[in-house]
């Protein structure tokens, strides 16, 4: 399967209109400054991209950043840009032809981005063999992944990986595709199938519960979309199995409860994250304005005191008392049905 991946990115499509799904696009339509950022890359690499989010975090300036599954770097040449010269940006992928394309124009990026030196570099590996290329442990303050964890036959590794790799506090932040089922083994042995990011989706609660026993407690949706399955073929093949682009955040927490749990705590946001003044977006229950007292539940407290974010926040309350659970950790289909869906909870957490 990994050779039929390879060949399917590296031959069979060469541009996002070869793709039969809408698996391997993005829906999320990216801020007026986003977008400047993406089109400030080089068009021969935003021309061969099969990403389905923005796997772009807040408060990335200086942060050292990885990015599993890199393909012709256009995540890595926007990421670039938002830890500026004093970060650096490593790309892996397993694509020779992916690859070459990002390499051809780092010169061209770095004098187009005005660093005296380009911050981005390459590695060509596997990304369940993580260990295996030259990446110091607990060096990364974000890894990011735009739809490839899927596509890769041991995602325990990938997700184990990036925990070895990343700093106390650090994060995983991607994108990927998800399913309402599990999708039968017929399904996902096809080839097209599975380099349509559909044969290789996990269903949410199997990815819930296999990050957790990869070191990632708690998980955290910032944001979905359904997937329309345009191909009649591919369509009747997977029958009633829902699909859905989903964006998590992982956070490498050592004390992440496995609920939320309530200690009277709450944050205050200075409004000081770049593209967010008005609004943190944590996740897609979290979206914390201004100024305004936000009760949260304890692993949301750490998720913000204990990484990059808190000097952004004001942060009230302890963990001396304990007043029981959050309401609302539950166990359902996490995802926005494309019939709508509940609006994120403006003051309250999960």
């Amino acid at each position: 399967m990994r050779e039929a991946v390879e060949h399917y990115y590296g031959t069979v499509l060469q541009s996002s209109s070869d793709l039969r799904t809408t698996a391997c696009t993005t829906s999320a339509a990216p801020t007026t400054a986003m977008r400047a950022l993406i089109d400030n890359v080089h068009p021969e690499v935003r021309e061969r991209y099969f990403g389905c989010g923005l796997v772009y975090p807040g408060a990335l300036e200086a942060c050292r950043a990885l990015d599993l599954g890199c393909g012709s770097g256009r995540d890595c040449y926007v990421l670039s840009q938002l830890v500026g010269a004093d970060g650096a940006v490593v790309g892996v992928d397993m694509t020779d032809e992916q690859l070459a394309i990002a390499e051809r124009h780092r010169d061209w990026h770095a004098e187009r981005f005005g660093f005296a030196a380009g911050n981005v570099s390459f590695r060509k590996g596997y990304i369940e063999q993580l260990e295996a290329l030259d990446l110091e442990p607990g060096s990364f303050d974000v890894i990011v992944s735009n739809c490839v964890i899927n596509l890769s036959v041991d995602k325990a590794a990938v997700l184990r990986g990036a925990h070895r790799l990343l700093k106390p506090g650090g994060e995983l932040y991607f994108s990927d595709v998800y399913a309402s089922r599990r999708v039968p083994a017929g399904l996902a042995a096809d080839p097209v199938l599975y380099g349509e990011c559909l044969g290789g989706a996990l269903y949410w609660n199997d990815f819930h519960n296999l990050a957790r026993a990869c070191g990632f407690g708690d998980p955290r949706l910032v944001e979905d979309s359904p997937i329309a399955v345009t191909d009649p073929a591919i369509a009747a093949r997977v029958g009633d199995i829902e699909f859905f682009s989903a964006t998590y955040r992982l956070f490498k927490l050592d004390e992440l409860e496995p609920a939320c749990e309530d200690y009277g705590q709450a944050v205050v946001y200075h409004g000081t994250v770049g593209e967010q003044p008005s609004t943190f977006l944590l996740d897609k229950h979290h979206h914390i304005e201004r100024g305004r007292v936000f009760p949260v539940c304890g692993n949301t407290w750490r998720m913000l005191h204990d990484t990059r974010f808190a000097a952004h926040f004001d942060f009230i309350g302890d963990f001396s008392t304990h007043f029981g659970i959050f309401e609302g950790c539950g166990s359902s289909l996490p995802y926005e049905r494309a019939t709508g869906g509940s609006a994120p909870l403006a003051a309250s957490c999960c």
